[in-house]
């Protein structure tokens, strides 16, 4: 497979569990992933051996350098993003609005918290040395890419039909049901467990708000609105102190399905779809909290 093909093919499997319709994204964002690009190498580059992790550093590049010294290696894949996809990346986080809309948001209202919200994202990430793992990857001339939201809107789209099949009724049920994925039982074998940290596991489900996906965490002044639009409990990667003492204020229950354990659930499934396109011969290698199942 060509890095080119590649990197179609992760951008394609986005769009396809993206929250927002195919078709305006089709229509009017042709490539809708900032944080999801080719970092360095030729788009010709073929493809067959890859290093995957959740976070690729300059240390990282080294051991790829190396692997491809004893054994060959033809591209880096980072989850999170780097170089001027990291540089850019709040500018996914719009599809939140679309998300905040199917549970009756008003679009105008969204709208203005998720930019104020972005503002926020953008100026924390503006100091960052943004560059650095991509100027590794020149000096050791190692194809290098990332790929972010298309995954992480695999894992939103995976919970949805999950909650849709389950029907959790309590709080509890819905850790029963994480702890039957693969990627959250090795995240509890390794003292990561998906947990509880607002409300208790008798409470009541209700309307479940899935924070899977669109960057990262999204405006905290949502949380009263959306429990008065009925939304009940929360389930997300991570949440920060000021997100959860809201969500905690407004009685909203929260499921931290955990982060590195959610992000190898996208990858995974992201990687299924491209080892489906380029055959057995494709080969991932794990690092950097990333561990590979198939499906």
């Amino acid at each position: 497979m060509k890095l080119s093909n590649l990197y179609k093919l992760a951008v394609e499997s986005g769009i396809e569990k993206d929250p927002r319709s195919n078709a305006i994204l089709r229509k009017e964002l042709p490539h809708p992933y900032a944080d999801t690009r080719i970092l360095h190498g030729s788009p010709d580059t073929d493809v067959n051996r890859i290093l995957v992790g959740i976070d690729i550093d300059p240390a990282e590049l080294i051991l790829a350098d190396r692997l491809r010294e004893h054994g060959g290696l033809d591209l880096v894949v980072a989850h999170h993003p780097e170089g001027k996809a990291w540089a850019i990346f709040y500018d996914v986080m719009r599809l939140q609005v679309d998300i905040l809309k199917k549970f009756g948001f008003p679009n105008k209202e969204a709208e203005e918290l998720l930019k104020e919200r972005m503002s926020e994202v953008e100026r924390r990430i503006l100091p960052a040395n943004h560059s650095r793992s991509v100027d590794t990857a020149k000096l050791l001339d190692m194809p290098f890419m990332c790929m972010h939201t298309p995954a992480d809107n695999q894992v939103y789209a995976y919970m949805e039909r999950l909650l849709k099949e389950k029907k959790p009724k309590q709080v509890g049920d819905i850790l029963d049901m994480l702890k039957d994925i693969p990627e959250y039982k090795i995240a509890t074998a390794e003292n990561n467990a998906p947990r509880i940290i607002s409300g208790s596991p008798r409470a009541e489900v209700g309307k479940v708000y899935v924070e899977m996906t669109g960057g990262t965490e999204g405006p905290k002044k949502v949380y009263e609105k959306l429990y008065k639009l009925g939304i009940r409990t929360l389930i997300c990667m991570h949440m920060s102190e000021e997100h959860l003492t809201e969500a905690r204020d407004k009685s909203i229950n929260v499921v931290i399905a955990g982060h590195i354990a959610s992000d190898n659930l996208g990858l995974n499934l992201l990687l299924d779809r491209i080892q489906e396109k380029a055959g057995e011969e494709f080969q991932v290698i794990n690092c950097s909290g990333f561990r590979r199942v198939k499906r």
